[in-house]
C-alpha cells in the first residue's frame, strides 16, 4: 500500500498540497542510490551500490534470492536505514526522512487490502488519513478503479475479489495520492501465469501512461525483460550490470549476467592473441575463431559463453555431435546435443529445420560469427 498515507507534510517540513488535487499523476522523478551500504549482522545486503532512476522510467531490480534488490527497493521506500550512503529524489536526500514523509507508493507482494474495506475504500484510504471530503474521495477512488479496470468492483470485499483484482485495487490504492515514485515488490508473484501475464501488460501501460518514475523488484527475468525501460541486475549486493533489455541479453556485461539472463551454454575454448576488441584476443572454439568481447582470463584455457540461438545446428552423417533430445515450442525447437568432449549444449533451431535432427541424428555444431564472452575454467 501506499507509504504516504499518514503524512500531510512535504520532506522538509512544508504543507503538501492536498492529495487528490493534482494532474493525473505525480509526474516522473529522479531516483538516485550513492553508495548504499546495509549489513544484517554478518550478511551484506547492499555493498556500495550507485544506481539512478530517470524520470518517467521503470527499472528492474533483477537477481537472486538474497542479491539486495528487495533492500534497496525499501531502502528507498523508508523502511530500512542503510548503513551508509545517500538516497536522493529530484536531488534531494531524503536517507534519514522517515517513510511516511517519502512521496511513494508502495505496492506488496501479499497485496496488504484491508479486509474489512471494500475496493473503494481500500483505494481511498489514504485519501481519508489526510483528510480530503469524502465526495472527493469516492470520485478519485472511482477514477482509479477505472483506470485499472474495475470500475464496477467498488463496493466488493478483498475475499470476494481474485488475486489479480486484489493487486489491481491495492495498485490503484498505491496511486491514489498521485506518488511522484511507484515501488512494486513482486507484485506479481502470487498469481497464477496467465493473470500475472494480463496484469504485467497492465501495469506497463499504467506506467507509461501515467508517467510516473518506477521501481519494479523480481527473480523473474522474463517479467523485467518484458516491462522495464532498463534493468539492474544485483549480485551479492553489487550492481553487476545495468542496461536496456536488448543491452542486458545481448551484450551482458560479466560472466553472472550472461548466466542469470536467459540460457547460456558455455563451451570450451582457447585463447589466442592478446587484448581486447577488434583485432585484440579470439577464442578458437568448436572449429571456429571468434572475437573475445569483454575481459580476456589470464590462463589460455577457457569457456566460451555462447546463446542457445547463436549456435549453428545443421544435420551431417559425419558430425561430431549426437541430438539428444528435442523440445518444441511451436515455431522453435529447442535441441539438446551431447559434443564429441562430451559437453552438453542447447540450440534453439526454426522447428522446420529442427525436424530433420531427431534424437540420435548426428550434426555439426558452431557457434555464428560474432563476439563472445568467455570466463576462466575453474575446478
Amino acid at each position: 500500500m501506499s507509504t504516504t498515507l499518514p503524512a500531510a507534510r512535504k520532506p522538509d517540513g512544508t504543507p503538501a498540497e492536498p492529495a487528490g488535487t493534482g494532474s493525473a499523476s505525480g509526474g516522473g522523478a529522479r531516483v538516485e542510490f550513492r553508495g548504499l551500504r546495509r549489513a544484517f549482522g554478518a550478511t551484506v545486503a547492499l555493498d556500495g551500490l550507485d544506481l539512478t532512476v530517470e524520470p518517467g522510467e521503470l527499472l528492474a531490480l533483477l537477481g537472486p534470492s538474497g542479491c539486495g534488490k528487495t533492500t534497496a527497493l525499501r531502502v528507498l521506500a523508508g523502511f530500512e536505514q542503510p548503513d551508509s550512503g545517500e538516497v536522493l529524489v529530484d536531488g534531494e536526500d531524503i536517507t534519514r526522512v522517515p517513510a511516511n514523509r517519502r512521496d511513494a507508493g508502495m505496492v506488496f507482494q501479499s497485496y496488504s487490502l484491508f479486509p474489512n474495506l471494500n475496493a473503494r475504500e481500500n483505494v481511498a484510504f489514504g485519501l481519508r488519513v489526510r483528510g480530503v471530503p469524502a465526495a472527493r474521495r469516492r470520485e478519485r477512488a472511482a477514477e482509479l478503479l477505472d483506470l485499472v479496470g474495475l470500475p464496477e468492483h467498488g463496493d466488493r470485499y478483498p475475499h470476494q475479489m481474485s488475486g489479480g483484482q486484489q493487486q489491481r485495487v491495492a495498485l490503484a490504492r498505491a496511486l491514489a495520492l498521485r506518488p511522484r515514485v511507484l515501488l512494486l515488490d513482486e507484485p506479481l508473484s502470487a498469481l497464477d501465469a496467465k493473470v500475472r501475464a494480463n496484469l504485467r501488460d497492465e501495469i506497463r501501460r499504467l506506467q507509461l501512461s501515467l508517467g510516473i518514475t518506477t521501481v519494479f523488484v523480481t527473480h523473474d527475468q522474463e517479467e523485467a525483460l518484458s516491462m522495464a525501460d532498463r534493468v539492474a541486475v544485483l549480485n551479492a549486493g553489487k550492481l553487476e550490470q545495468c542496461a536496456a533489455p536488448a543491452e542486458l541479453y545481448e551484450r551482458p556485461a560479466t560472466p553472472f549476467v550472461a548466466e542469470f539472463v536467459g540460457t547460456m551454454n558455455r563451451i570450451p575454448g582457447r585463447l589466442t592473441g592478446s587484448g581486447t576488441g577488434a583485432g585484440g584476443a579470439q577464442v578458437e572454439v568448436a572449429g571456429v575463431r571468434l572475437p573475445v568481447d569483454g575481459p580476456v582470463p589470464g590462463t589460455s584455457e577457457v569457456r566460451v559463453l555462447v546463446r542457445p540461438e547463436n549456435l549453428v545446428v545443421t544435420a551431417d552423417p559425419e558430425g561430431t555431435a549426437t541430438v539428444v533430445s528435442a523440445s518444441f515450442f511451436g515455431a522453435v525447437t529447442r535441441l539438446h546435443l551431447d559434443l564429441a568432449d562430451g559437453t552438453r549444449v542447447k540450440a534453439d533451431l526454426p522447428s522446420r529445420q529442427a525436424a530433420e535432427l531427431a534424437p540420435g541424428a548426428r550434426a555439426g555444431v558452431r557457434p555464428a560469427e560474432r563476439p563472445v564472452l568467455v570466463e576462466a575454467v575453474t575446478a
